[in-house]
């Protein structure tokens, strides 16, 4: 696994054709958590959102950019109580939800989500309201 940090622009770069969706989600994510800290991580094909640089245990959401679609991955998204069952995977932890749709990021359920983990992961931390 590659811990090498870069740029959310080498990020698009991997799947040019999803820059508008991951910029737009970059955007709903500083929306919903203004200073947050986002890492960007080439390596790993993703770019992280959370309270610190740690992807494991500070971030909380990951975008993943593939072929036909961008994965906003959950990293605790078992925990989410995901009522919308929009959330996929089966893993101890993480979910994700298949974003291909720029309309997708309007649905309410996406931003509870975000918002949701931002709080699990502000809780987990024991860090301040």
């Amino acid at each position: 696994m590659n811990e090498a940090i870069g740029t959310f622009e080498q990020i698009i770069g991997l799947e040019p054709q999803h820059g508008v969706l991951l910029r737009a989600l970059r955007a709903l994510a500083l929306e919903l958590h203004p200073g947050l800290v986002e890492v960007a991580r080439p390596g790993d094909r993703a770019v992280s959102w959370g309270w610190g640089p740690k992807k494991m245990s500070e971030a909380y959401a990951c975008a993943l950019p593939y072929k036909y679609h961008v994965n906003l991955a959950f990293y605790q998204g078992a925990n989410l109580g995901d009522l919308t069952r929009l959330l996929q995977g089966t893993g101890k932890a993480m979910r994700h939800l298949p974003l291909m749709q720029l309309e997708q990021l309007v649905d309410p359920a996406v931003r509870e989500l975000l918002v949701a983990a931002r709080i699990e992961r502000r809780r987990a931390l024991r860090l301040p309201a």
